[in-house]
């Protein structure tokens, strides 16, 4: 990351700053006290705790500056009427002065892994920075492109929204080259009303882009198949069904934790293995490989950065700890990405057990959706633990689906869903822990551990 200095961030945002600290600088920007480092910038937001209350103490830990509307003391700061807006123009004038190429990733389902997928393969070619964890809002993505060294070629940045505007305003900061739609998928269904809502909202990644900007979209989704004579931009389409995508897969094969798979584009044929289980993840690779394919990555660069991907934290890893395997896959949760957990579920060995948390902001279509989990539950799983305010719907479904009632239950508690747990489990079962973010399944997860050790 490079040193601002508060005169050159006030120009960029249109702020105010003491002339005696024009020179002052920071290196990056943090909105929490408790996690600021040193020389950072702190932004004083104002949502229900008001930041400003917290300034001193992000000063008494070494902020070099206070990003606020107001001073209520003396010390080096921007004021701005707006800190959440400022922030974002201080990133749009960051990325700028670097110069980076930015490569932009939203979509419904699986944009965190291609994020993941499409850095790893243009860090064989360039110096590659990418936003971090869920850093993929209105603040998180601003202050990661803060926290990208000078020397960045290339940033690949997650875009997330649950509401119109939200990515128009990602874009408007990162102003992608190259953008990709992952999906269109029924996750914030709630605030935006249909699937053509959600697409629409997702479309809004189109504003930032230059004229020659290139756009990466999924060739199975319909609707954003439907968009091909629609945009002004160059469109290049990944898939698996679709014969007519650029980049296609073919002959898929998931055997002993390898999921392997022939990319075939234009001018070649790819051999891919990734050290990954389940089939959800070949739209993932397509993408990433079609964005290699277009800032000139080489084939044989491509091949090898994928065969040695690791996924985020908490993005279904398996593994095995005190006689059980464990799927553990609690960073989030919608309809597309909970069948698909279920999917690997149902091809492990041994009993399956599915602990299973809500799944948020589906609004009119939450009740249905959580009903089909279950039916697919009762396909993939021998026993199924719901969590949650739905956790009946669910319960439901896996009755109906064929689940015996012994074998399904319904909890508003987790410490009671821990202990129903610790009393069916047997050595050698798989349990697979997945709930939207704000369900914490972690926390059974965690608390089953420790109880089971």
């Amino acid at each position: 990351m490079g040193r601002i200095t508060l005169q050159q961030a006030a120009l960029w945002c249109g702020g105010k700053v003491d002339p005696k600290y024009k020179d002052v600088t920071f290196l990056g920007a943090n909105n929490d006290s408790r996690k600021i480092e040193k020389e950072q910038l702190f932004v004083a937001l104002q949502g229900e705790r008001d930041g400003h209350d917290f300034i001193p103490a992000a000063l008494q830990k070494g902020a070099a500056a206070v990003l606020c509307t107001h001073c209520e003391a003396e010390y080096p700061a921007i004021v701005v009427e707006d800190t959440r807006i400022a922030l974002g123009q201080i990133a749009r004038g960051e990325r700028e002065r670097i110069g980076m190429k930015v490569v932009g990733v939203t979509g419904s389902v699986g944009k965190s892994t291609t994020k993941e997928m499409i850095a790893a393969v243009l860090e064989s070619n360039y110096r590659v920075a990418k936003t971090p964890a869920n850093h993929n809002n209105d603040i998180g993505m601003p202050m990661a492109i803060l926290a990208m060294p000078e020397d960045t070629e290339i940033a690949v940045l997650e875009m997330g929204m649950n509401h119109f505007g939200e990515i128009a305003y990602l874009t408007s900061i990162g102003k992608p080259d190259v953008a990709v739609i992952v999906n269109i998928g029924t996750m914030h269904i709630e605030h935006l009303g249909s699937m053509e809502g959600i697409l629409r909202a997702k479309l809004e990644i189109l504003e930032g882009m230059p004229a020659d900007g290139k756009l990466i979209l999924n060739g199975d989704d319909s609707l954003l198949w439907n968009q091909r004579d629609a945009i002004d931009k160059k469109v290049v389409y990944f898939g698996v069904h679709n014969s007519d995508s650029y980049v296609q897969a073919r002959n898929i094969c998931q055997e002993d934790g390898v999921l392997s798979f022939d990319a075939e584009t234009a001018d070649n044929t790819l051999k891919i293995s990734l050290p990954l289980e389940g089939e959800h993840y070949v739209p993932d690779a397509l993408a990433a490989i079609a964005v290699g394919k277009e800032l000139n990555v080489d084939d044989a660069a491509i091949c090898q950065s994928l065969s040695h991907f690791q996924n985020m934290e908490g993005r279904q890893e398996i593994y095995k700890k005190g006689g059980y395997t464990i799927i553990q896959d609690c960073y989030n949760a919608g309809p597309e990405s909970m069948k698909a957990a279920l999917t690997v579920l149902g091809n492990q060995e041994g009993r399956r057990i599915a602990v299973l948390g809500d799944m948020l902001e589906l609004g009119v279509c939450a009740a249905a959706e959580h009903y089909k989990v279950g039916r697919v539950a009762a396909q993939k799983a021998d026993v199924m633990l719901a969590y949650g305010p739905l956790s009946q719907r669910v319960l439901y479904g896996a009755i109906t689906g064929g689940m015996s009632q012994n074998n399904a239950r319904a909890f508003t508690d987790k410490e009671i869903m821990v202990q129903a747990l610790l009393q069916l489990v047997k050595p050698g079962d798989t349990l697979l822990f997945k709930g939207s973010r704000g369900m914490r399944m972690e926390q059974v997860l965690e608390k089953f551990i420790e109880a089971a050790q």
